[in-house]
C-alpha cells in the first residue's frame, strides 16, 4: 500500500474549483478507522459545501464527500472492526477520495448481500429518513405521510421507510418517470406538481383533513406546506434544495397545534442515536427490507459531471461515485 492516494480537493468556491490531486493517505486515530474507499454517494450538501453555503465550512483545500462504503484496512485504538470488515458510514469530509477514516461509531456493517454501490446510499439518507420518522416523530398506522422530492435521495428513502411503518403515504415529485418510481418504492398515491395540484392531491387523499406528517427537503412558501397539514400535523424540515428557507408563522403553529421539527443529527450530540438507528439501517438492509435505488454511478474522474447533474435535477434515487483502485 502506497502512502499517497488520489482525492477530490476543493481549491475555490464551486464544482469549477475542484481539482484530482495527489495527497497523503490519513492514518485513524483512537475510535477510527482506516476504510478503502469503493463507492461514495453524493448529497446537496456536497454542492453546498463547494459553494460555502453549507454550515460545516472546511479550510480549504479540503477533500470533498460525506459517504461511503468500503473495506476497513486499517483501526485505530479501540476500534473493534478487523480489517476486512465491510462498513458504510458518514464523514464530515474525505469520501472522494481512494481512502478515508470513518468513525467507529458513525460506521453501519454491510451485509455480503449487498453491493458496496448499493450501501454507499444508505448512510446519510436513510438515516436521515429514520431518524425523521422514527426519532424527531413516532409516525402511527395508518397516518398519512406527504413526501416532497419523493424520487430524490431522502424523498425515496422516506416512502419506503414510512411505509414499512405502516403509513399511508403520498409521493410528491416532477414528472411522471419520478412519481412511478415512488410508487414502485411503497408510495400509495404519487402526484407530479408539474401538471397537478399536491393540495388537491392531499384534499382527495384525506377526505379533506390534510396529511398527518409532511416531510419536506425542498423549502419554499411555509404557509402553503402548512396548509396542507391536518389539525396536530407535524411538519419535518430535512433541507432547501429549492433554494428557498421557509419563514414559518408561529401563529399557524399554534392555532392549529401543529409542530415545525428540524431533521439533522450531530455525531457529538447523538452518538446513542446514530448507533442506534445504524444498528437498524444494517436490519433492514440484511432482510431486504429496504431496496436503496441507484439512479446513476459515475466513474471516479467524473464527479464534476456528477455533482451537476445532481445540481441540476437529472438524477433520482442517489448519485454514486465508483472509486477503481486499479487506476490509483
Amino acid at each position: 500500500m502506497t502512502s499517497t492516494m488520489r482525492a477530490w480537493r476543493s481549491l475555490s468556491p464551486g464544482i469549477d474549483g475542484l481539482a484530482l490531486a495527489e495527497v497523503d493517505r490519513p492514518v485513524p486515530g483512537p475510535g477510527e478507522m482506516l476504510v478503502r474507499v469503493e463507492a461514495a454517494g453524493l448529497n446537496f450538501a456536497d454542492l453546498l459545501m463547494a459553494d460555502d453555503r453549507y454550515q460545516v465550512r472546511p479550510n480549504r483545500p479540503f477533500t470533498m464527500g460525506q459517504e461511503l462504503a468500503g473495506t476497513v484496512v486499517a483501526a485505530g485504538p479501540g476500534v473493534a472492526a478487523a480489517p476486512g470488515t465491510r462498513v458504510a458510514g458518514k464523514v464530515e469530509t474525505g469520501a472522494f477520495a481512494d481512502y478515508a477514516v470513518l468513525r467507529q461509531d458513525l460506521a453501519m456493517g454491510v451485509p455480503e448481500t449487498l453491493r458496496s454501490e448499493t450501501a454507499a446510499a444508505l448512510p446519510i439518507v436513510y438515516t436521515t429518513a429514520l431518524v425523521a420518522l422514527t426519532e424527531c416523530t413516532a409516525i402511527r398506522p395508518g397516518e398519512t405521510v406527504l413526501i416532497t422530492a419523493a424520487a430524490g435521495g431522502v424523498g425515496l428513502a422516506a416512502v419506503e421507510i414510512a411505509k414499512s411503518l405502516g403509513a399511508v403515504v403520498i409521493a410528491a415529485a416532477g414528472g411522471a418517470d419520478k412519481c412511478a418510481l415512488a410508487r414502485r418504492h411503497g408510495a400509495d398515491v404519487a402526484v407530479d406538481y408539474r401538471e397537478a395540484s399536491v393540495a388537491d392531491a392531499v384534499k382527495s387523499a384525506t377526505e379533506g383533513r390534510g396529511v398527518d406528517v409532511l416531510l419536506d427537503s425542498v423549502g419554499g412558501d411555509a404557509k402553503d406546506l402548512l396548509r396542507l397539514l391536518a389539525w396536530g400535523g407535524r411538519l419535518l424540515i430535512t433541507g432547501f434544495s429549492g433554494g428557498t428557507i421557509p419563514q414559518i408563522p408561529a401563529n399557524r403553529l399554534m392555532l392549529r397545534r401543529q409542530s415545525a421539527i428540524g431533521v439533522y443529527f450531530h455525531p457529538d450530540h447523538d452518538a446513542a442515536m446514530l448507533m442506534r438507528v445504524g444498528a437498524l439501517l444494517s436490519d433492514l438492509a440484511a432482510a431486504g427490507a429496504i431496496q436503496p435505488h441507484v439512479g446513476a454511478a459515475y466513474a471516479f474522474e467524473d464527479l464534476p459531471r456528477a455533482l451537476a447533474a445532481l445540481r441540476d435535477r437529472a438524477t433520482t434515487g442517489k448519485v454514486i461515485l465508483k472509486v477503481d483502485h486499479t487506476a490509483g
